[in-house]
């Protein structure tokens, strides 16, 4: 007999209490209840249920195997399921978080290009600098940077590397100098990003060796990328920021990249949700789009990045 139907038959048997529920429940006949159950005893040699005329009980290996039939059960389940997503559209609510700027100038564009390849897919977007609980605020998935948090039941994707870059304007560099390598930046004044009370160094990587530190000295302090960017262009100091914030800037002229010889930072963004057995298709074909289209927002080559959303 099918292996997965005497499964199936088994675990409504549990489920239900007894053989001629599950035989009503399957359209099956009692006997034929019995005889799935009689089958994978006599595979695995191994009695699973011990039945008697009055009350039908789990033995300790059938508990323990009913557990497992439910697994694999509810894998096939999915499998099927996933070959029924390949024919269909998405469609529904997708609830995503995500850090503000980095959603406002990158992440949206991407998820809208995708709403309107999809036009039954609703979009709930939540454009914030809170760390929301995925569970308990019933997001389908966060966009999130820096290093993922090692957490039970979560899942996490990279889809894009934010190359960090220092630059300054014209004016600063005409009064106080053009910086030639990592460690003349602490001589210079820098705007820095402060954030729940903490002032974020700068990071510079090395070949082979662990990364370099600087906290140049600073008056300027803000919590907003956007403004110290500004606060840059405006020449109250050097401001190491993601590209992708300042390439406009940069090709207007009112910032100048430094330390050219000098790699930039790749600073993660990942894409988090909930583990489940099966991804659901408007979730997933949002990250495998985040993770096409981000990239080309994070290099120095790309000055228009592509929106174009491929095939699911």
């Amino acid at each position: 007999m099918d292996r997965l139907t005497s499964m199936t038959v088994f675990v409504r048997a549990v489920d239900l209490g007894s053989f001629a529920a599950a035989a009503d429940a399957l359209d099956l006949s009692g006997p034929m209840v019995g005889k799935h159950v009689r089958s994978l005893e006599e595979r695995l040699g191994v009695r699973l249920i011990n039945r008697t005329t009055r009350r039908q009980s789990l033995t300790d290996f059938g508990r323990a195997y009913y557990e497992r039939c439910r697994v694999v059960l509810a894998e096939a389940d999915a499998a099927d399921a996933l070959a029924a997503d390949q024919l269909s559209e998405p469609r529904g609510k997708l609830r995503i978080t995500m850090p503000a700027h980095f959603g406002r100038r990158c992440v949206t564009p991407v998820l809208l290009a995708l709403a309107q390849r999809y036009p039954a897919l609703e979009l709930d977007l939540s454009l914030n600098d809170r760390f929301a609980d995925l569970a308990e605020d019933g997001y389908d998935l966060a966009i999130r940077t820096g290093i993922p948090e090692d957490k039970g039941g979560v899942v996490a994707r990279r889809i894009a590397r934010q190359l960090m870059v220092v630059c300054a304007s014209p004016s600063y560099l005409g009064m106080h100098g053009r910086p030639e390598k990592i460690e003349d930046i602490g001589k210079h004044s820098g705007i820095m990003y402060r954030r729940s009370g903490r002032i974020r160094p700068w990071l510079f990587p090395r070949d082979d060796e662990p990364t370099v530190e600087i906290t140049p000295v600073n008056r300027l302090r803000l919590d907003d990328l956007d403004a110290i960017a500004d606060a840059a262009v405006v020449g109250m100091g050097l401001a190491w920021v993601p590209y992708w914030l300042v390439r406009e800037r940069i090709e207007k002229g009112e910032l100048v990249p430094l330390l050219p010889d000098q790699p930039g930072f790749l600073y993660d963004a990942y894409a988090v949700w909930l583990h489940t057995p099966q991804l659901p298709l408007k979730v997933r074909l949002a990250i495998d789009a985040l993770s096409a289209a981000l990239p080309g927002f994070m290099t120095r080559e790309t000055d228009s990045p592509s929106l174009r959303i491929g095939q699911a």
